[in-house]
This record gives C-alpha cells, sequence and structure tokens, in this order.
C-alpha cells in the first residue's frame, strides 16, 4: 500500500545522505519532495501543511544543520512525524472494561467489509481473549446479510442471535443484549446496515442503535482503497454518532496510503485494528512506530516475529531443525517447509518487514518473488510416491516424465527442483560437518559447493533467488 511514498522518501534521504552537510536550502528543498510525495500518496492537505511544517522547523535546527549525519537525523524527524500524525507510538487497545456483556457497534457504508470484520473480530476475541462473543446481525437492508454473518459465526466458532423475521434493527438490539446478558456472553457485537453513500436515514438508525445499547466501543469500518473517501466517510460518521475507533481494511491492496495518514488527523479517532486479506484471521492491530518504520523502510521486525509466532507450527519447525541437523533432509521435509512459507504470506510482504530490503525487492523485481514458484514444486512433489520423496536419488527420465505429467510441469522443472535440493541437501551436510564453531571459522562461503564460494574465484557465493 506505502510503496510509492516508501519509494519517493527514500529517493529523499539518500539525496541528503550524499551531501554531507547540509545548508537551510538543501532542507526547505528537502521538505518541497516531501510534501509532493505525500500528495501524490494522497494524504490530506491540512495533515501535509501540518506534517512538514513540524519536521521543517525541527531539520533547520541546530540538532540537523550541526549533525554529524544531518541525512539520517532528517530521517529520524520525518519518522518521527509520521508517528505522531498516525496516532502516536503504540497499538490503541479496545477498551471491553465495562460489565459484561460488553457492546461492540460496528458501522460503516455497505462495501466497506464490515460484516466479515465482524466475524473477523469475533474471532480474535474468541481465540486470543478467551472471550464468550455473541454475534448479531441488525442488517435488514441487505439481502442475505443476516444468514452471512450466522456463517461466519460457525467459522469463527462463535454463536449468532437467531434471525427472527420482521424484526426492525432497534428490536434486534435489544434482544442481542438481552440474550447476551442472560446466557453470560462477554461481548456483544452489533453488526448495522450500510448504505452506498451516507444519508440521514442511516446516520438516525445507527443513532437510535447507539442510544438503545450504549456500545463502550463504536468502530467505523472504512475501506483504505477509497482514498480520501475512507477520510470523509469517517469524519461524518464521528460529527453524527461519535466513534471510539477505526478498523481499515484492504491494508494488503495497492492503494497510496493517505487515507491511514489522514485519519487521526482529521476525525480525531484512531485506528485500532487493519483487515488485509478474506480469511478471519487477517485482523491486526495498528502499530503507528511499525507502519511508519515500513514507510521509511525500516523493516517491521516485531510485526513478522508476531505473525511468525501465531502463524507457523512450531512443533514442525522444531521437527524439520532437528532433521536437518541430523541430516536427513527429503523432499516431504521441503514440502513442509514450503507450507510454512506460505503461511506468513507472500515473499514480497515478508521482505516488506525486513530493515532495508525494500530496494532490494524494487532490483529484483516482482517476477522474480513470484511465489508460484513455491506451489510449482509442491504440485511435483505431491506427484512422486513416498520411496521418491525419501530418495530422490532413484528419480531418472522415466520417473521425470512421470512425475512432470502429474503436476502439469515440465521434465525441466522437475530438474530445476531436483538441484536445487541437492543443493540444500550438500550445504545441510557440510553444516552438519562443520559444526557452528566451524562456520563461525571459515564463513558462510565453506556451506557452498565448490565453485560457488565467496572470495576471487568464487563469484558472489549464493545463485540468484528464481
Amino acid at each position: 500500500m506505502f510503496e510509492a511514498l516508501s519509494g519517493r522518501l527514500s529517493g529523499v534521504f539518500d539525496g541528503l545522505a550524499k551531501r554531507g552537510a547540509l545548508s537551510e536550502a538543501d532542507v526547505m528543498e528537502a521538505m518541497r519532495e516531501v510534501r509532493l510525495a505525500m500528495l501524490d500518496a494522497d494524504v490530506a492537505l491540512p495533515v501535509v501543511k501540518d506534517f512538514v511544517n513540524k519536521v521543517r522547523e525541527r531539520a533547520i535546527g541546530h540538532e540537523v544543520l550541526d549533525s554529524i549525519s544531518p541525512g539520517q537525523a532528517v530521517a529520524k524527524i520525518v519518522n518521527d512525524a509520521l508517528i505522531d500524525a498516525l496516532g502516536g507510538a503504540g497499538a490503541v487497545p479496545l477498551n471491553l472494561s465495562a460489565v459484561p456483556p460488553v457492546p461492540v457497534l460496528m458501522v460503516g457504508l455497505q462495501g466497506s467489509g464490515k460484516t466479515t470484520t465482524s466475524g473477523k473480530l469475533a474471532l480474535r476475541l474468541h481465540e486470543r481473549d478467551r472471550k464468550k462473543v455473541l454475534l448479531a446481525s441488525l442488517d435488514t437492508q441487505r439481502p442475505a446479510a443476516q444468514l452471512q454473518l450466522a456463517q461466519l459465526a460457525t467459522q469463527a466458532g462463535v454463536v449468532s442471535l437467531p434471525i427472527v423475521a420482521g424484526q426492525t434493527p432497534v428490536e434486534i438490539a435489544r434482544r442481542a443484549m438481552e440474550t447476551g446478558r442472560r446466557e453470560g456472553y462477554d461481548v456483544v457485537i452489533l453488526d448495522t446496515a450500510g448504505r452506498l453513500s451516507i444519508d440521514e436515514a442511516l446516520m438516525d438508525e445507527v443513532r437510535q442503535i447507539r442510544d438503545v445499547v450504549t456500545p463502550a466501543e463504536t468502530l467505523l469500518v472504512v475501506d483504505a482503497m477509497t482514498g480520501q473517501d475512507a477520510v470523509n466517510t469517517a469524519k461524518s460518521f464521528n460529527e453524527a454518532v461519535g466513534v471510539s475507533g477505526v478498523v481499515m481494511t484492504r491494508m494488503d491492496g495497492d492503494a497510496r496510503g493517505g487515507a491511514a495518514l489522514s485519519m487521526k488527523a482529521i476525525t480525531g479517532a484512531p485506528i485500532k485494528l487493519t483487515g488485509s486479506g478474506e480469511k478471519l484471521d487477517a485482523l491486526e492491530e495498528f502499530h503507528p512506530e511499525r507502519v511508519a518504520g515500513r514507510i521509511l523502510g525500516l523493516g517491521d521486525i516485531a510485526g513478522l516475529v508476531e505473525k511468525a509466532a501465531d502463524t507457523l507450527d512450531h512443533e514442525e519447525g522444531e521437527r524439520l531443525a532437528k532433521r536437518m541437523m541430523a541430516g536427513k533432509f527429503d523432499l516431504d521435509d521441503y514440502a513442509s517447509q514450503i507450507r510454512q512459507i506460505n503461511k506468513l504470506g507472500s515473499i514480497s510482504g515478508i521482505l516488506g518487514m525486513l530493515p532495508g530490503m525494500g530496494k532490494i525487492k524494487d532490483a529484483i523485481g516482482d517476477k522474480d518473488l513470484d511465489q508460484s514458484i513455491l506451489k510449482r514444486h509442491l504440485a511435483i512433489i505431491s506427484s512422486m510416491t513416498k520411496g521418491e520423496r525419501r530418495a530422490p536419488s532413484i528419480i531418472k527420465a522415466s520417473r521425470k516424465k512421470r512425475i512432470a505429467a502429474g503436476s502439469g510441469t515440465t521434465v525441466q522443472d522437475v530438474n530445476k527442483l531436483l538441484k536445487q535440493f541437492d543443493m540444500m541437501s550438500s550445504m545441510m551436510k557440510r553444516f552438519n560437518k562443520l559444526g557452528v564453531k566451524g562456520l563461525m571459522r571459515q564463513g558462510m562461503s565453506a556451506l557452498m559447493p565448490k565453485g560457488m564460494g565467496g572470495g576471487p574465484s568464487g563469484g558472489p557465493g549464493m545463485p540468484p533467488f528464481r
């Protein structure tokens, strides 16, 4: 989402770093570039003006112009200003401290992902916080909206309020809260109806529901892909009914990202959660400092570690590590590794969370980061027999033809996989033989096949990622 803005800002800081000592004119020129980059990223004009003024005031001070590395000093100031614009350091948690059942009101326009987000939030509260959650659809406008929420509740492993035909949204809200009190629910998530645009009828309905249930949280769901329209929607809802937090959906899209940077300053409501993907577990807390770090190419190691902790199978990881250390690594293990990588998402997304990888990602290009190669490898391995997966050396010409036909690939694809696997196996055997001390003494080049190690004759070391 923030790739274009990240690229433009990186260019600005690279230019400053090359100049050494900075003059006031250099800082002014850099601020002009930052201003254009933010406007191009669809950030609201008042936010851009305030942001650039804050950075300029600090950057023209002695702390930058007299700094040993002024380019880095400006980057630090921009990073701090980005964090402030996004709402300040640290995630803003949901307020669930009220007397159970705690009502959470979901509001927003039609098509913003409100119903799906309600299901995601129910799953998050149920699994992470061990809350007993009741989902209730108050959407009597959209056909099958109530059935959709009931299906999402089943997927999330929570209960949905039984559908009673003919009830008004306010009556459904009352019944949901009564059921929540009677049956001992911790949280009641109320999914309201949306409209294609903001109108008085929609606001009146939301106000009536709000007055009946007195929600602890009123979460506005907005689509990040709609840019400044998302900010305008948030402003209107906040003025009409009061919003305690924002959930931004489709944060994995290719929009310019300006809505996220404008939301807090324009509406006063913090972004509390973000959605990226259709799966029910694709809901995350919003950490301004991490987003700022990713925009400036500083990465998000904390986010990557959390993602890995949530998605990866640790027992399987330990089993694979033991087999690798023992030199017993076969194609079944390789397939298991690929499945673990796929759980983390796209390779491009993973690289975006690593410091300094943005430029490498741009240099490599999307073609070489294409994850279809991993899917192809899984298909090829799935077409092999158990014996072939355990002992790939028995795979000769006739077997290769059968495997290629069974996996919908070519014999060349099978050969590439086997060659890559041989290289990995050789590296693991060398590692097992050298041990950690030997590796530290001889370096990574000791793991490479002959002719591929480091040094003048060995070339760069590793083959390019393809």
